[in-house]
């Protein structure tokens, strides 16, 4: 019995009115590849302290740099869903994005906390990096997948 594909538009005509209106549109727009930037840089930072040994502290910063990234994106999102869907977070047409992004913020935080605490050796800590990093490129694709959905038509098929 397999799902049957239907068209959901992505954004009522009033929602895409009020996302267009929404000055965090631009806001999103502008962290979202800034973001990606410092992720980029901070992953080949990991990584090259995990293959030589060498720059835990510029891997380190780096990791802090990106998870204070990623809480602005995340609070200025949940202001841009709350202004274009009416709620803060886990609207319909983003729900499982939202989902991803929580997971993609434990990990951060985890890291944050191990960091601060102490209760994680260098390595760990990076291994954690990476997997937070990992979840975030996966959550990243979510987006751009909607982000290509929205200009496509602005409709998602979905199993039914």
């Amino acid at each position: 019995m397999g799902g049957t594909r239907t068209h959901k538009p992505l954004y009522t005509a009033e929602q895409r009115a009020r996302r267009d209106a929404s000055r965090w549109t631009l806001v999103q727009g502008i962290l979202a590849p800034v973001q990606l930037v410092i992720c980029l840089v901070s992953a080949a930072l990991v990584i090259r302290y995990l293959m030589t040994g060498d720059g835990y502290t510029a891997a380190t910063v780096s990791v802090v740099l990106k998870t204070a990234a990623l809480y602005t994106i995340m609070v200025t999102g949940a202001i841009w869903e709350k202004e274009v869907f009416g709620q803060y977070l886990f609207a319909e047409s983003f729900f499982w994005e939202d989902v991803v992004s929580f997971g993609v913020i434990a990990l951060h935080t985890i890291y944050i906390t191990a960091l601060f605490a102490g209760s994680m050796g260098p390595t760990d800590l990076m291994i954690l990096a990476l997997v937070a990093y990992i979840t975030y490129f996966i959550n990243a694709g979510q987006f751009l997948w909607k982000l290509r959905m929205a200009r496509l038509g602005g409709t998602l098929e979905v199993a039914a």
